[in-house]
């Protein structure tokens, strides 16, 4: 897509942006189009197989949230625009990696509203696809000197660490709802914090906006998951752009369905749904509806609000800027987006 061409509405729809300032607008739509550059010059491979396979996702557009997120973090700073364009691009890479992984774990067969690249191609390229865009975002970062590339590195962990916490589950004794929120901290929220951390630390930001915007990136990184949780189960697929009920497929509980599980209430047809995976189309519709009408939904969504207003807190600590206006809008829709 071109970020040039209208792109930012685009921007707004996904992500909630509000932006009145009109120089901030500019700089991020002229930052946006240059990552935009550095990603598909950096997926580009003499090999039309890679190529192809590399810029399926890249071509697909997205919400572009983290490299955004990074460029309004380096707000907060002065200088470093060179570096920061880099880490945005980066992180951008590690996402886009780790939707191709999902979506083989998940057997999505669409993502952004296109054929995903494991139902496109095999599970095989879509494994190794991701694992190019890996190492190609840690030598962008290892162009940022080692205290970046440290910084990726833990953020791999973090990334692999909850996904591994997800696949094998809660451990025994340990709250489902306590293991499903510091799980989804560690598969979303981290790298969203990393963005934060990247855009005010190469835009030399003082070190205590650094670590608000790291922890606003976390938090909000997690409401966004929390957000998309809710969306998965009260929105339409056309909607979703991908198909909805998947992680009832693979009898994944998010947030809804556990506190739906704990409400003694609960219809017992819906904890019968709930206690496996679903391969028939006719049971994931049954139980979306009783989801819907399930005390777990709105429980869940008193959640998201708590997170939103935590990421707000942090935000207090960042001086009264259009940026910080900017980052605020966010938290806000994340909660309107779901109602």
């Amino acid at each position: 897509m071109s970020v040039r061409d209208g792109a930012i509405e685009e921007l707004r729809a996904a992500v909630g942006l509000q932006i009145a300032d009109e120089e901030l607008l500019r700089e991020l739509v002229g930052g946006l189009h240059d990552v935009e550059e550095v990603l598909r010059e950096v997926v580009h491979s003499d090999v039309q197989a890679v190529k192809e396979a590399a810029r399926h996702l890249v071509d697909a557009g997205g919400k572009r949230f983290r490299p955004l997120f990074t460029l309004l973090a380096a707000q907060f700073g002065n200088g470093g625009r060179e570096a920061v364009i880099t880490a945005a691009a980066s992180v951008e890479l590690v996402h886009l990696a780790t939707l191709y992984h999902d979506d083989v774990m998940d057997e999505a067969t669409m993502r952004r509203g296109a054929q995903s690249a494991n139902a496109r191609w095999d599970n095989s390229i879509a494994i190794l696809t991701g694992d190019f865009l890996f190492a190609h975002a840690s030598r962008l970062v290892a162009d940022l000197g080692t205290d970046a590339a440290r910084i990726i590195a833990e953020t791999f962990g973090e990334l692999v660490t909850g996904q591994l916490r997800e696949t094998v589950g809660p451990g025994p004794g340990e709250d489902p709802v306590e293991h499903y929120l510091s799980v989804i901290a560690q598969k979303t929220g981290s790298l969203i914090a990393t963005a934060g951390r990247f855009g005010g630390m190469l835009s030399d930001a003082p070190q205590e906006y650094v670590h608000s915007l790291r922890r606003f990136g976390e938090i909000v990184g997690t409401a966004f998951q929390l957000s998309d949780d809710i969306i998965d189960i009260d929105s339409p697929s056309h909607e979703l752009g991908k198909s909805q009920g998947t992680d009832l497929r693979e009898g994944i509980r998010t947030l809804p369905m556990l506190y739906a599980l704990a409400d003694d209430e609960s219809d017992p047809r819906l904890v019968e749904l709930l206690a496996g995976p679903l391969d028939d189309d006719a049971l994931i519709d049954e139980a979306l509806g009783l989801l819907r009408n399930s005390r777990g939904l709105e429980r869940a969504r008193v959640t998201l609000s708590d997170y939103a207003q935590r990421a707000r807190t942090e935000l207090a600590a960042l001086p009264p800027s259009p940026a910080r206006d900017a980052c605020e809008s966010v938290a806000d829709y994340l909660v309107a987006r779901t109602h």
